[in-house]
């Protein structure tokens, strides 16, 4: 059974594990303001978020310094906070990486396994 929204919990819970590394990728190549976060992540099947998920989150990366921020003015309203990658999160960021693709490979497998028997 799907709840309301859409997600069964243990692809909610997979998702949150993973937020944390798509939010480093999506600074990887530059600083962005959390609204525009939240929109790649929207644009991403499966990585649906709200600004009410990326702030929470975006202020224990910046805690664990793997992001840093600067405060910018704005042409269309108030400031904004920019968010760029620190030399940590760029470290992190590998590590995980370096992590991810065996770790989809596996569970690919299984998966696959599992299609093949069932």
């Amino acid at each position: 059974m799907v709840p309301v929204g859409g997600t069964r919990p243990g692809v909610s819970q997979l998702r949150r594990g993973v937020l944390q590394f798509c939010v480093l990728a999506l600074l990887r190549d530059g600083e962005k303001y959390a609204f525009e976060l939240v929109r790649e992540l929207c644009d991403a099947h499966g990585l649906v978020t709200s600004e009410g998920t990326i702030y929470p989150l975006l202020s224990r990366l910046r805690k664990e310094e793997w992001v840093s921020t600067s405060w910018r003015e704005s042409e269309t309203g108030p400031p904004r906070r920019y968010y760029s990658l620190t030399s940590t999160g760029h470290r992190a960021l590998a590590d995980f990486a370096a992590e991810w693709a065996p770790f989809r490979t596996a569970v690919d497998q299984l998966l696959e396994t599992g299609e093949k028997h069932g």
